[in-house]
């Protein structure tokens, strides 16, 4: 629009979930040759594609105009045929998942120099094991954000995130502990009822704690289990990857990227789904963390030294997501497993199961779309740790 009067307008269209193609250009007679106005509908178009949940957006263009959108930030693809004449296919480059990944879990080398998290064969791995026995620990801590503003669902998703690394490593849950930090009593009670809640619904006792008032609001919870052969979090090439998740529920409201399903699971249906890694046994397996699906998929496959594709149009995924939010956000449960073709990882409860992609020579992640064409959202490591 130009002082409220509409000048001009680019089709969009979903060609396959997540995948956009922008279709002809129209400009006003009065606005054609008017500096700046085809290049801002260009430009409209890409954030509006992003924000439908793109995360392939393409258009096709005279070789006259190939140079236009080179300059606007598009790739040339490669040269193709539309109707018998000649045309150009370009991209826009949806960085979405690289910038999930680099704000979430990029510094995490430099940071972590030296440490050897995890130990020997479990770098970077969903919990730790404790040296001379069966125990597993981890520890996350919540986002301060939120034990401010929602303190409930900030409990309920310290016991969440704890329960889920457990169940990554096939570990039965033995307990957890809480370190609290608030402004008042009132504050504290409310963050407490959220963990006894996830606490019953995940059994995951909370044995005890630590919990400071007259503070800026905070919450770490460690969890304990127990397990003498814990699934590592590493493949290898040639193993399919499958995904299980809870598809039920929806966006937790004031919260984005959130998913919550398992607030109205019963305990039962929490076990089954929990207990699917110590069930099934699969060679490696990752619950989806805040690096969403693929950035979890590529801390998994940079573990095993190698790259991974993902099928998109064979990922499960709720009716009420798009490809983009579903595939960058934070699940109720999710995990990513692989193991040998032919294998799959069994029945969840709830969750739904399919096999969706394979870990594949070479760094990064790809996604492969129904055309066959693959395209690259993470071209290298995630978090630096290296091979586990």
């Amino acid at each position: 629009r130009l002082r409220g009067r509409v000048v001009g307008g680019v089709r969009l269209y979903e060609v396959t979930p997540g995948w956009w193609h922008g279709g002809r250009l129209v400009v006003a007679g009065d606005q054609r040759g008017a500096a700046g106005t085809g290049s801002a509908l260009v430009a409209a178009a890409c954030a509006q594609a992003e924000a439908v949940g793109a995360l392939r957006f393409e258009a096709t263009v005279l070789p006259g105009n190939a140079a236009l959108f080179a300059r606007l930030g598009w790739d040339v693809v490669r040269a193709v045929q539309v109707a018998g004449r000649p045309h150009i296919l370009v991209r826009w480059p949806i960085g979405r998942i690289a910038s999930l990944v680099a704000a979430t879990k990029a510094p995490l080398g430099t940071l972590l120099a030296g440490l050897s998290p995890g130990g020997a064969g479990f770098v970077g791995d969903d919990c730790a094991p404790v040296p001379g026995s069966d125990v597993l620990a981890s520890v996350d801590a919540i986002l301060p954000s939120m034990v401010q503003s929602d303190p409930e669902w900030a409990g309920w998703c310290g016991v969440l995130v704890g329960a889920n690394d457990l169940a990554a490593m096939g570990a039965t849950p033995q307990g957890a502990l809480d370190a609290i930090g608030s402004p008042d009593a009132a504050h504290a009670t409310r963050v407490l009822a959220g963990l006894r809640a996830a606490s019953q619904a995940f059994a995951l006792p909370l044995l005890g704690g630590h919990t400071q008032l007259g503070v800026a609001p905070a919450l770490t919870v460690t969890a304990l289990g127990t397990t003498r052969q814990p699934v590592r979090g590493s493949g290898r090439v040639g193993q399919a990857v499958s995904l299980t998740a809870d598809l039920g529920g929806h966006w937790r409201p004031g919260h984005r990227g959130q998913w919550d399903s398992t607030s109205r699971r019963t305990a039962a249906e929490i076990a089954a789904m929990t207990g699917l890694v110590a069930r099934a046994r699969p060679a490696a397996a990752k619950d989806v963390s805040m690096a969403g699906i693929v950035g979890t998929l590529g801390m998994l496959a940079e573990a095993s030294g190698c790259a991974a594709e993902l099928d998109v149009a064979a990922v499960p995924r709720p009716a009420g997501a798009s490809v983009g939010d579903w595939l960058t956000c934070f699940p109720g449960f999710a995990m990513l497993t692989t193991d040998e073709a032919g294998r799959p990882p069994g029945p969840a409860g709830p969750a739904v199961s399919a096999v969706c992609g394979q870990l594949v020579p070479g760094h990064g992640v790809r996604l492969r779309w129904p055309d066959g064409e693959i395209t690259a959202v993470l071209a290298g490591s995630v978090t630096g740790l290296g091979v586990a």
